[in-house]
């Protein structure tokens, strides 16, 4: 008989509660005691995704969970990725490759044919592991993922695979017991009985302060509440927007906690576009005591950054047209103008180009007039580039070490310097004080962002000030990682929860 791993799904009362977060500090809590672990999405809908090894695409979120699991992501862990488009459609990512784009309508119509594909990457998974925690999608509550009864992502998978559930809600945004009770009361009779207990995620304060709530809550569902996990400062990947983020920090300026009367020594303008793709690229940038990142999308707000970056984005010339429309792409020449750094990253990186052909609509169709500030030309095409990368900047012989991976659609070519120079060629273009490269995860290396930051305070004629240590975002994610695993620990019935997984 083969192996069969152990299983444990965690739903939401609505997007944005945390399961990512706390899928990850369980697998790590699990990882620790010497299990073999892995997470499981079935369908993620994120414009966060990378590139395994094998050059295959997933969410950012499951591969930030296979690493808090000590587990190379695989793309079995996540089968369906749905990336938002313009026009209400998203492009759908199977089995980590690109296999079109569709409405909302189109695709709910076709997504029950998936679920075979899905059932045989969860029980091959499960048979290399002893556990396996599964995250659901949204809310099992929502009609939507609902429909014709095609559920492959909360209940329905659950029952497929036969996984006891935990319900979660997001107590720091309010009507948490409300939640719980509304969505546990909306399922059938046959999910209730999977519902194995509650989580309350994200408290700020004394779990003491709740009662009696979690004994009514019992007594209206007979489910325990197994736990109140505290507000944990954190920065892991995620699937949710960048919009999501910022409210969760309640800043809009400022992602990464670099609050106002805390700014850094290092002003990093950060272009928030429309469609804004992997944004968790930024977050190494924001360093204690030397560098804070802010958002920006009105010329009004762009200020004298010490560094304007555009970054990613899912439909590169329609966010360029908006960049001229809403008047930020003079603001940007007239700073590249006066000498300021301007850094640009996948779509931003073509963006900063002299022109934008997509011949075949790939990327919404047409040509657009780049910004003029680097010599390169971009042609989209239908197939993506899919590839992890090491290499070194800006000297092959002897720059700073950068890896990541680029996904990208399109060529561009280019009569610049190369900015990087890869194991498989040169890459990005340099052209005085602008930049750009496809290189995703590129501020993920100490060294390289060391080098970075430092060269962008001479150029602005700042000193570093001695003594600031800059981390690896591996070093930063490796303790962010073990601080969930703590809180958890401390403050949920592990005891319960193992005996519902069945350890």
């Amino acid at each position: 008989m083969s192996k069969a791993a152990k299983k444990l799904m965690i739903c939401g009362t609505m997007s944005g509660v945390g399961k990512s977060a706390l899928t990850a500090g369980l697998l790590r809590i699990f990882s620790r005691e010497g299990y073999v672990c892995a997470p499981f999405k079935s369908q993620n809908m994120a414009l966060n995704s990378g590139v395994t090894a094998d050059g295959l695409e997933m969410g950012r979120a499951q591969i930030m969970q296979a690493r808090a699991a000590m587990h190379e992501p695989d793309v079995r862990m996540n089968p369906i990725l749905l990336k938002p488009e313009g026009d209400r459609r998203s492009q759908v990512v199977f089995r980590g490759k690109a296999v079109g784009s569709y409405t909302a309508t189109e695709y709910f119509e076709k997504r029950g044919t998936y679920l075979p594909d899905i059932l045989d990457c969860f029980q091959s998974l499960s048979a290399e592991n002893d556990i396996i925690i599964i995250e659901g999608a949204g809310s099992p509550a929502e009609i939507n993922l609902n429909l014709g009864g095609n559920d492959i992502v909360n209940m329905g998978l659950a029952a497929a695979v036969d996984a006891p559930v935990l319900l979660v809600a997001d107590i720091d945004r309010g009507g948490a017991f409300a939640q719980l009770l509304g969505t546990y009361e909306w399922l059938k009779d046959d999910e209730k009985k999977r519902v194995k207990g509650f989580l309350f995620n994200k408290f700020r304060g004394d779990p003491k302060l709740l009662a009696p709530g979690p004994d009514m809550l019992y007594n209206r569902t007979n489910v325990r509440t197994l736990g109140v996990v505290p507000w944990t400062d954190i920065d892991l990947d995620d699937e949710d927007s960048l919009s999501d983020r910022l409210a969760e920090k309640g800043r809009f300026g400022d992602l990464q906690g670099n609050g106002a009367g805390r700014k850094g020594l290092l002003d990093i303008a950060v272009i928030r576009f429309p469609h804004i793709s992997n944004f968790t690229d930024m977050i190494p940038l924001a360093v204690p005591g030397l560098s804070s990142v802010r958002y920006l999308e009105r010329p009004e707000d762009m200020g004298s950054p010490d560094l304007l970056l555009l970054p990613g984005t899912k439909t590169t010339i329609s966010d360029l047209r908006w960049l001229k429309a809403c008047g930020l792409a003079p603001e940007i020449l007239k700073f590249a103008a006066t000498g300021g750094q301007v850094f640009g990253l996948c779509g931003g990186y073509q963006m900063l180009g002299t022109v934008l052909d997509d011949p075949a609509g790939n990327d919404g169709g047409g040509h657009e007039e780049g910004l003029g500030l680097l010599h390169t030309a971009t042609v989209f095409s239908e197939e993506k580039t899919l590839v992890q990368c090491r290499g070194r900047f800006g000297d092959a012989a002897g720059g700073p070490v950068v890896s990541g991976y680029q996904i990208h659609a399109g060529v561009t070519e280019s009569t610049d310097p190369p900015m990087n120079f890869l194991e498989n060629g040169p890459e990005g273009a340099v052209n005085g004080n602008v930049c750009g490269t496809y290189l995703h995860g590129i501020f993920d290396s100490a060294e390289f962002l060391q080098a970075f930051l430092r060269n962008i305070a001479e150029a602005n004629r700042k000193t570093i000030p001695a003594g600031i240590r800059i981390e690896s975002r591996r070093e930063r994610e490796e303790r962010d990682f073990d601080l969930l695993a703590e809180a958890i620990e401390k403050n949920v019935d592990m005891k319960a929860i193992r005996s519902i997984i069945g350890l």
